[in-house]
């Protein structure tokens, strides 16, 4: 792995305590309330508050969230991801339903949908998937669909199953950059998510794809290039980049923090190489923002009739 010290962009901030940028002031609204009261009555799952996303009190004053399906515990243990790893229970079959009407109750027009891993049943997990998308179609049918899938351990009909319930944009995230990957996601793998991005597109060439991944792990920039090029070749349209946080002192450390200005780089590294839409600063997320992110790759995306 090439070393960060070699190839740090000018100014960046080592490792240690977090600078300014980072810093998110915590504002819990009426709905921020109301949005975390739904979530528990319908006994939803959000990631925002699973993976410690630190977006949650914006996200959630804006009535926005992405859903947790399938439970959550998940049966990877991945260094980086706060989720809790474990057993899970058996699935609930119940859950598309109950998600679909809190998309109504939340009047959303744009949902992300993602699941912990499952390695336990035999699809992963597409069919609780492909339930969810269709209920969220007949419930709320004008609301655009994104779902974040795992990686299905490679299994195209899985990914075959959620293409054909039609979510507006499918996304599954790299997360970081080849020489880093394995340490991260010990049970993952890296050309085996790029695969999953080619086999969606693939399936149906006209479905949209996304990815995104975490800076601040020790990669260089040169790193980041090639993880994008990647990327741009399995014919991925909108990619996410922002910087890792350290859930706990069991996760892998932080090795440095990017400052704002970095994050230009990587955008003009992803128009130089003919990526339809970067979305790339400190605090971005996959599911941050996503309306916006897939408005900006096609304005249709944000307001026009879902995917037939």
């Amino acid at each position: 792995m090439a070393s960060p010290e070699g190839e740090r962009a000018a100014g960046t901030v080592p490792a240690g305590r977090q600078p300014e940028w980072l810093k998110v002031r915590a504002s819990q609204g009426p709905n921020y309330r109301r949005t975390k009261e739904l979530l528990r009555g319908a006994l939803l799952h959000s990631v925002c508050e699973e993976a410690h996303c630190p977006n949650i009190f914006e996200c959630f004053e804006r009535l926005t969230a992405t859903f947790l399906i399938l439970g959550r515990i998940c049966t990877w243990n991945c260094r980086y991801c706060a989720v809790t790893p474990g057993r899970p229970g058996p699935v609930d079959w119940e859950e598309p339903a109950r998600l679909a009407e809190t998309v109504a109750s939340l009047g959303l027009k744009y949902v992300v949908i993602t699941s912990v891993t499952r390695e336990d049943l035999p699809d992963g997990g597409s069919a609780v998937f492909a339930a969810s998308i269709r209920a969220v179609r007949e419930r709320v049918p004008d609301c655009r669909v994104e779902v974040l899938t795992p990686d299905f351990r490679g299994r195209r009909e899985s990914i075959a199953e959620v293409v054909a319930a039609r979510p507006d944009v499918y996304n599954h995230n790299i997360e970081t950059v080849r020489s880093v990957f394995h340490r991260a996601r010990p049970k993952g793998d890296y050309e085996r998510s790029l695969a999953l991005l080619r086999a969606v597109k693939e399936i149906d060439p006209t479905m949209p794809t996304k990815s995104g991944f975490m800076v601040g792990l020790g990669e260089s920039m040169a790193e980041i290039e090639e993880t994008m090029r990647d990327l741009r070749d399995a014919g991925v349209s909108i990619v996410t980049a922002g910087q890792y946080l350290r859930p706990s002192l069991r996760h892998m450390p932080v090795v440095r923090y990017y400052r704002p200005e970095e994050y230009e780089e990587i955008r003009a590294i992803g128009r130089r190489l003919g990526i339809a839409h970067v979305e790339a600063g400190p605090l971005v997320r996959s599911s941050y923002h996503a309306r916006d992110q897939a408005a900006e790759l096609s304005p249709e995306l944000a307001g026009a009739p879902p995917r037939a």
